[in-house]
């Protein structure tokens, strides 16, 4: 045997050392390989589930604000739905009061009515400021409203002496905005006001012209203006009156003919600053609101009075002013039915509670009651056709 070694052994062994390294390497590039693959599959897979995800919320995103825009154009027009049935109620309730009124006419001699109904749109020439403030303070109600007002009138009697004796003034602003739930008196009490402004000689006629949006905003281009234009020229050296006024400038609804009307008006307040007086009228929050909506509002309306909802025992003492001025006895078990019915009224009541409007509705809906209970009676005589019963209120 050599004791040379076998070098095709040695070769093959080395051979075979080379070859599996090469697999062992050529293995671990493979697997490196995979891993990078995995690697980017998975990045690309959350790129795209995050572009899913930022999709997603994009469309939530914009079927939020989607529901948003459904649900404010539905509550405004439930708003105006439910404003131009208070138009049309208004309107029934003066043609109502017409006829009372004329009905009343012969027997205001014998029985003179306490003052709820609203004055005239034209002041008496006879009529005193002394006349305005006990009319004033005859109203059921408005204690805290009464304190304010007696404050302010006394400031411009003084404003006024001043001037007559030559004094320097302060510069007062007279447009005002009144704040507060329907038929709490605020038209009322703006007639006043016109006519205590014409006692002062604040104005000259101290009239009142009554509107609302319908009767300002027109369908066309230039028709609002000139239908504003036509308002102040009636109301001048009186009192422009404006009810609902937050409707000229409703919510989500940008620039409609309503921005139009409050342009005109407040150029008009401007041209005819010593012979108008203008006062905005409608709920606190929609008011305030409305007025910070314009600088031009904010800068002319400073003044606010506010009008508190009548209480239960309030409403009750107008449903009795109904009684009196309709010949009508409201009898105590029937006062205190009534009485439980507007405390319920009254705690569940909302931003459409109607204060004296709803008194008028149920007096009426009372004394059409007991007409129905009447006829059912064979021996009715001017005693039972006056008394309001408990079984009549509504």
């Amino acid at each position: 045997m050599s004791d040379f070694p076998d070098y095709n052994d040695l070769v093959k062994k080395d051979l075979e050392n080379i070859r599996q390294q090469e697999q062992q390497k050529f293995s671990k590039q493979q697997q490196e390989m995979e891993r990078d693959r995995r690697l980017v599959e998975r990045e690309q897979e959350l790129q795209r589930q995050r572009k899913l995800q930022r999709e997603l919320e994009k469309e939530k995103v914009r079927l939020r604000a989607e529901i948003r825009r459904k649900k404010a154009i539905k509550a405004e027009q439930e708003r105006l739905g439910q404003e131009a049935i208070n138009r049309e109620e208004r309107r029934k309730q003066q043609i109502q009061s017409d006829g009372d009124k004329a009905r009343q006419q012969e027997s205001q001699k014998q029985y003179p009515p306490r003052s709820y109904s609203p004055p005239s749109y034209f002041p008496s020439p006879h009529s005193t400021i002394e006349g305005h403030l006990q009319e004033l303070e005859h109203l059921i109600g408005l204690n805290n409203l009464k304190d304010e007002l007696r404050k302010y009138i006394n400031f411009l009697k003084i404003q006024k002496l001043r001037e007559k004796q030559g004094l320097s003034q302060v510069t007062i602003t007279l447009h005002s905005v009144f704040c507060g739930s329907p038929g709490t008196g605020k038209t009322t009490v703006a007639r006043l006001m016109g006519q205590i402004y014409q006692q002062l000689g604040i104005l000259k006629k101290g009239h009142l012209i009554e509107t609302d949006r319908s009767g300002m905003v027109a369908g066309y281009v230039g028709q609002t203006a000139q239908r504003v234009d036509q308002l102040v020229q009636s109301a001048l050296d009186g009192v422009l009156f404006i009810d609902e006024a937050y409707t000229l400038k409703p919510v989500g609804y940008g620039n409609d003919f309503g921005q139009e009307a409050i342009e005109m008006l407040l150029k008009r307040m401007e041209d005819y600053r010593d012979r108008l007086v203008v006062i905005v009228a409608g709920y606190g929050d929609e008011m305030t609101r409305f007025i910070n909506s314009n600088p031009g509002l904010k800068s002319r309306f400073s003044r606010y009075f506010y009008f508190e909802d009548y209480s239960p025992e309030e409403l009750v003492d107008i449903f009795e002013l109904f009684c009196e001025q309709h010949r009508y006895t409201l009898t105590e078990a029937a006062k205190e039915v009534l009485l439980t019915r507007f405390k319920e009224l009254y705690e569940d009541r909302d931003q459409s509670f109607g204060n004296g409007r709803l008194v008028r509705n149920m007096f009426e809906k009372a004394i059409e009651k007991q007409a129905n209970r009447l006829v059912t009676i064979s021996d009715v005589n001017p005693d039972t056709m006056q008394q309001i019963l408990p079984e009549d209120i509504v």
